[in-house]
């Protein structure tokens, strides 16, 4: 065997071997980034008119609502619900409504359950956008988790952006990169900056299989 050949052979085992990382992968990014859209969804949809608080008053022209929560089933009789330490709405712009240390779990179908834990999150009703400021969690009840610095998400187009590192983690594999960006509602998912995947070789072995 040539030269060429060797490399054209090194180059295909390469190529197929990226391919099943991709197999891997691609569905657990996906999931993950469900899960986020789905909570962001669920606050959307009740903020502000239909939280429960514990109490509410008006400082620095904002509305502060203390202990805020939503709590509900979905079509599938499966609950989820949201809380947070407060809510702040801007009175100058109602649409903006500020999130602290909020807690979230949604189902993303009758066997995985999302939670959330997130430091701060600043939700925008009037463009369905929230920024992230501050780093957060999404634990599935499967075993995967996911650590953020900081997400910018746009609901309407379906994206999430974020410059700060990204840590994926499940029981079999897991990837760590500087910067994520998802697109068309989180068909595309692009990983960037020294970006090192490990998984383990029954994954890949049972994958190519």
């Amino acid at each position: 065997m040539g030269r060429a050949e060797v490399d054209a052979y090194q180059a295909a085992v390469a190529h197929s071997a990226r391919v099943r990382r991709l197999r891997i992968w691609l569905p657990i990014g996906a999931v993950v980034i469900s899960a986020i859209f789905i909570s962001v969804s669920v606050i959307r949809a009740y903020l502000p008119e239909n939280l429960s608080v514990e109490s509410a008053r008006i400082e620095d022209g904002k509305i502060v609502m203390e202990r805020p929560a939503i709590a509900g089933r979905n079509d599938d009789g499966i609950s989820y619900s949201m809380t947070a330490v407060r809510a702040l709405q801007d009175i100058a712009n109602p649409n903006m409504i500020t999130l602290e240390d909020v807690k979230a779990a949604v189902p993303l179908n009758v066997n995985t359950i999302a939670r959330v834990v997130a430091t701060e999150g600043i939700f925008d009703r009037g463009t369905d956008r929230m920024e992230l400021t501050a780093p957060f969690d999404v634990n599935l009840s499967n075993g995967t988790t996911a650590k953020f610095q900081s997400a910018q998400l746009d609901v309407v187009a379906g994206t999430l952006n974020t410059d700060d590192p990204v840590a994926i983690d499940t029981e079999q594999a897991s990837i760590v990169a500087q910067s994520l960006k998802i697109t068309d509602k989180g068909r595309t998912i692009t990983f960037a900056g020294q970006v090192r995947v490990n998984i383990e070789a029954a994954a890949i072995r049972n994958r190519g299989s």
